[in-house]
């Protein structure tokens, strides 16, 4: 039987047909529709040193196995490889062919060391057997053979610990670029400022502090002009600025100017003198 597949397929069989036309073919010496499972005993090898015993399979591999007894009387098999053992999993599963109970699938999964402290690998079986009406009946007495052939599918995971890592970092990269934007967006908003304002706009937009309605100014407060467009140091620490005359606030408007020689935070009245007799 030709054990090559045409171009273009691959071997994707189901739960079921797996049972049916693989290991029970298998199991009573009749051929498989496709020779392309090979004959390995896997207890003999650690799973990363089964893919190297097969000609197929990308992502997965499939043997035929024999299944050993752990105590010459028990029924349970022995799972210990050369450098650690397989752990079942859940529970299993009643493989059927339509109302027929045909098998049973087994999870498995691969620890390295010796139990009980094992540690735990990326590595999975699906351990494939006949159901028990299926399987044959002679077994010799004293043997270590428990079953014949199973068919054990063999992949290997993707780690979730490097999915949660490249999750974390995509999204530690989305915060630092809202943080840019949200910075970008304040710094646009201060290059937006007007250099002419209105003393009714400053007021309301508390430019120049809480101003009394007797006109006179609140003394625990600093004023300080804080725009990189007047070329003022925002690091200078302002004095108090006290205002004596009332004042109309829609009648009248200043403008700054930028000027290099303006090193020290204005007052008020200052600004009135430098620049109120320019609008």
């Amino acid at each position: 039987m030709d054990s090559e597949l045409p171009p273009g397929f691959r071997f994707h069989p189901t739960d079921e047909e797996l049972i049916v036309y693989y290991l029970c073919n298998q199991a009573t010496s009749k051929p498989c529709p496709a020779s392309i499972i090979p004959e390995v005993d896997l207890y003999k090898f650690d799973p990363w040193e089964l893919p190297e015993k097969t000609e197929f399979g990308e992502n997965e591999w499939y043997f035929f196995s024999p299944r050993d007894r752990k105590y010459p009387n028990g029924v349970r098999p022995n799972r210990a490889t050369v450098s650690g053992y397989w752990k079942a999993t859940g529970t299993d599963k009643a493989i059927h062919s339509g109302s027929k109970h045909v098998g049973v699938k087994k999870s498995l999964v691969f620890y390295k060391g010796r139990p009980p402290k094992g540690s735990k690998t990326d590595w999975i079986m699906h351990e494939y057997r006949l159901a028990e009406s299926t399987q044959p009946a002679s077994r010799k007495i004293g043997s270590m053979r428990l079953d014949d052939w199973v068919l054990c599918r063999i992949y290997k995971k993707k780690s979730m610990g490097k999915a949660l890592e490249h999750k974390e970092a995509h999204q530690k990269v989305q915060i630092t670029n809202l943080t840019a934007a949200t910075n970008h967006d304040a710094e646009q908003k201060m290059m937006n400022i007007p250099r002419t304002w209105s003393l009714t706009y400053l007021l309301d937009m508390n430019y120049l502090g809480p101003i009394l309605t007797d006109g006179s100014y609140c003394s625990n407060f600093d004023f300080q002009i804080n725009n990189a467009h007047i070329g003022i140091d925002p690091f200078v620490k302002s004095q108090p600025v006290e205002i004596t005359n009332n004042y109309a606030a829609d009648s009248v408007k200043f403008q700054v100017k930028q000027s290099s020689t303006i090193n020290q935070p204005l007052s008020m009245k200052q600004m009135y003198d430098l620049f109120g007799e320019n609008q």
